[in-house]
């Protein structure tokens, strides 16, 4: 997704409390997004459960409750701008992804709605969902026994996360998950579950209908400069050595023609490669943000260029060398062995 286009929020809003905003989900584009989510659940015949949405800092569920939290910044355009630039990932990037990500909330909903996390086949198929939550997990790329709906391989993370990412596969819209899940019959049993229960609850009274809400956006009393100046990014070594990898990219590419600034290439592809190496890595966004930049100071003061006409070429090679970083770093701890 390209960088959006700079939009400073004034600084007296930026400084006042959050709660002071007046945001609202009423009146804004997410409410039409909601409508159609709705229009959706309609469609795969949940009638009776319907979620609670609220703006809170993050996408969630609070446990034991039927409320959505759907991030604030994405209420205003320019909060979602501001986000993009301070925190590098908007996690709701237009109509489709926040369509994503509350079918995968849906699934937290109907699972504590439910109790299915009760159930002795949940159990079996997803796991406890008393497992211990960690925020850092190392996936399996790939793996056939989970089902692939949010970026990073997110099934992984957790039982109630894989649940939550099954239920969103079942429920999207056209999406012919028995024939997409044909050869991996573990995954497809989980989907199978999925299938067979939201049948089976269909007419079901709710055993849990709660709504409280965990931190809702009308009681946030510190400002925008704040949450993201709270905001503690995860933090690694940059990895030495590597000045060997940029000069056989860029000076492999030649002397000849117009040269062109290595490192401005590098920072011209920071937001693609930090949503696209997440997708497919499970390398956390704000890492492959650091670790770009650390790539780009040091083609600075190698003095790398390129040949203009070698930039493909050039976007390969950096592409692939930080994939192959984030690979590392995910399965190893570390960027270098």
């Amino acid at each position: 997704m390209p960088t959006p286009a700079a939009t400073p929020v004034p600084k007296k809003l930026s400084s006042v409390p959050i709660r002071d905003l007046g945001l609202r989900i009423e009146g804004t584009p997410l409410e039409e997004v909601i409508h159609e989510f709705l229009a959706e659940l309609e469609h795969v015949s949940v009638r009776r459960l319907r979620p609670h949405f609220y703006l809170s800092t993050e996408w969630g569920v609070p446990f034991g409750t039927v409320s959505i939290a759907i991030p604030f910044y994405l209420a205003r355009t320019e909060l979602t701008k501001l986000h993009a630039e301070r925190h590098g990932h908007v996690e709701g990037a237009g109509r489709a992804d926040i369509l994503r990500y509350l079918r995968h909330e849906m699934g937290h909903v109907v699972n504590y709605a439910y109790l299915l996390y009760e159930q002795e086949e949940w159990i079996k198929l997803f796991g406890s969902i008393t497992q211990p939550y960690e925020e850092e997990f190392r996936p399996e790329p790939f793996s056939r026994r989970f089902v692939r709906h949010l970026p990073g391989w997110y099934a992984q993370k957790h039982p109630d996360e894989d649940w939550s990412e099954t239920f969103a596969v079942w429920m999207t819209p056209g999406r012919d998950w028995r024939g997409e899940y044909a050869d991996w019959p573990e995954a497809l049993a989980k989907l199978e579950y999925c299938d067979r229960s939201m049948k089976a609850l269909g007419d079901c009274t709710l055993p849990v209908t709660a709504t409280e809400l965990d931190e809702d956006v009308g009681e946030l009393a510190y400002s925008l400069d704040s949450f993201y100046g709270l905001e503690s990014p995860r933090r690694a070594e940059m990895p030495r050595g590597l000045d060997g990898a940029l000069r056989t990219i860029f000076e492999d590419a030649g002397t000849a023609g117009e040269r062109r600034s290595a490192s401005a290439l590098i920072r011209r592809l920071e937001n693609d490669l930090m949503d696209s190496v997440y997708r497919w890595t499970g390398h956390f966004p704000e890492r492959t943000r650091a670790l770009v930049r650390f790539l780009a100071d040091r083609a600075d003061q190698l003095q790398q260029a390129y040949p203009a006409e070698q930039e493909a070429s050039a976007t390969v090679g950096v592409t692939t060398l930080v994939t192959a970083l984030a690979v590392n770093y995910v399965h190893r701890g570390t960027y270098m062995p």
